[in-house]
This record gives structure tokens, sequence and C-alpha cells, in this order.
């Protein structure tokens, strides 16, 4: 079979349609989500968001989870004075429904209830301050970090994924790096895509997969990446170190290698597997089949 009509059948087999159950089951939980933090903050009116994956085009049937973003109006103190007041009064109001685990700009959602207890919902809630009226730029909480606020822009991200041109370049690869284990933040994998595939004129699928992958195993020593929301702001060098670089050389050369011998179903398999098949009930118990390792939230560098 052709290289890219093998990738597309991947492709088709990692999508999930918007009337499936999957995404309904994801529709649910961001509603019961929503409607308690807006009971909460009645007085605010937050704007609660999808981000991640479903924001950008980006999701795959293998690893998907429900990122929300919660961010209040710039003058608006009655959620909290400060940002971390913020953070933590949103993390109060979780924990009547949920039990919650404090993440570094998130807060992550696990059962609260005796049949669910401790199971993780693969939730992260973000609460933020809006830096002025535009409600453009938004000023975050770092909780373990010796910078405490973290100026980002949800929208920036997204449009900087979402309209590349690269989103089936990017699927494919986050499948890659599922399949392997590789140790990769989202957004770092995400932006040195852009990066790399920007840098020359490639259309067809495996001719974007190969260039990306020579990259990696031949200049990931040179790999670098900035936060278009915030380039000189946002430090990612800290997110790309040593170990994901050699990470990303050694499993890019075995790729290439694979493909080189035994071809392009020895690295993501039949398309019909890539497919978790999995109840409504089940998905709205977990939220997601698999949980992609180290995701990276777009609204945290």
């Amino acid at each position: 079979m052709d290289a890219d009509k093998y990738l597309k059948e991947v492709l088709e087999a990692q999508t999930l349609a918007e009337d499936s159950d999957e995404i309904k089951a994801l529709q649910k939980r961001r509603a019961e989500v929503e409607k308690l933090l807006r009971a909460e903050f009645k007085d605010s009116n937050p704007r609660i968001r999808y981000a991640g994956s479903k924001s950008k085009g980006t999701m795959i049937a293998e690893s998907y989870d429900l990122d929300l973003t919660c961010y209040f109006a710039n003058d608006d103190t009655s959620a909290g004075e400060s940002l971390k007041d913020i953070y933590n009064n949103v993390k109060k109001a979780l924990e009547k429904k949920y039990k919650v685990s404090p993440k570094n700009t998130a807060l992550r959602l696990l059962g609260l209830d005796q049949d669910v207890h401790g199971q993780d919902f693969h939730i992260d809630i973000v609460p933020g301050r809006f830096t002025d009226a535009d409600e453009k730029d938004v000023f975050l909480h770092q909780e373990d970090a010796q910078k405490e606020r973290l100026k980002t822009n949800l929208d920036v991200h997204v449009s900087h994924v979402k309209d590349s041109g690269y989103t089936d370049a990017i699927r494919l690869l986050k499948l890659w790096r599922e399949r392997n284990d590789a140790n990769i933040k989202t957004f770092v994998l995400e932006l040195l895509i852009i990066d790399i595939l920007s840098a020359k004129s490639l259309t067809r699928f495996s001719s974007q997969l190969t260039f990306v992958w020579e990259q990696f195993r031949d200049k990931s020593d040179q790999l670098t990446v900035k936060d278009p929301a915030n380039p000189e702001g946002n430090d990612l060098s800290k997110l790309l170190t040593n170990e994901v670089r050699n990470t990303l050389k050694r499993v890019a050369t075995d790729t290439l290698e694979t493909i080189d011998k035994q071809g392009w179903e020895a690295v993501f398999g039949k398309p019909k597997e890539g497919k978790t098949a999995a109840s409504t009930e089940a998905l709205i118990a977990a939220v997601t089949s698999r949980q992609a390792a180290g995701a990276m939230k777009p609204w945290a560098p």
C-alpha cells in the first residue's frame, strides 16, 4: 500500500467524530464541571473554554483528555485578590465534588465518591486572570516555580497550532510518541514539528514525518523552541532537556531503521487497531482511554 494512503487510514482510525460516544462523554463531563464553577463564582462570570487538543484539532483516539480554562476578568476580585487566591479558591470549589491534585498551573480532578475514589478523571482545570479588558493575554499562578506569575495567551497557542497546516502531521507524531512512550511535552513536540516543517515545503505525510525524524536524529542538539505567546518571557528550554533530546534522537533513529527494513505498518500497526473501543459509561467515568505521558497544555509552557 502507498505510504500516504496507509497514513491517511491511520489518521481516520484515530479520529473522534463530534457525534461519537467519546466526544459526547467529554462534553458531558465539561458541562458538570462548568456548572459547578459557574455556581461557585456566579458574581464573576468566569470564561470557561476548551483547551488542548480539542481546540487545536490535534486530538487522537489513542490518548486524549479534557482541558478547561477558567479565566476571570482583570478587574474582578470576587474570585480572589491575587492569582494565588484565585488558584486556591477554584481548588476549594472543585473539592466540593472532586478530589483535587494541584499541579504547577492546573488542578487535576480525581474521583471523590466511594465508588470512584482516587480515580483519575484526566481533567485539568486552569484558573487565571486576564491581564486587561481585551481578555486575550492571561496571567496564571505557578505553584511550583521561582516565577510566581506566568503570562500567556490561549488564542495564540491554539491558532499557532491549528492554523499551521501541520495538524495531521502533529496527530501522527503524537501517536508515534504514544506508541514509543517518548516522554516529551505535547506543546514542545508541537512547536518542534511546526518549526521543522515550516523550513521545508513537503506535502506528503510520509515525507513530513521522515523529515522530522531525520532532524530529531541528526540535529537533536540544535533543536530549540519559543513560546509564540511570550517568546522572550517564557523559557521553554527547561522542557527540552538533554534527556528529551536523547530520547527523540534514539526513537527517531529506531523508527527510520524500522521503516527501511519492515515498512510503515511496523511503526503504527494496522489502522483499525489504533482506536480504543469503550462504552460511553466507562468514558464518562474515566474521561479518557489513555492519557498522554506528560502531555503539555496550551495554557502553560
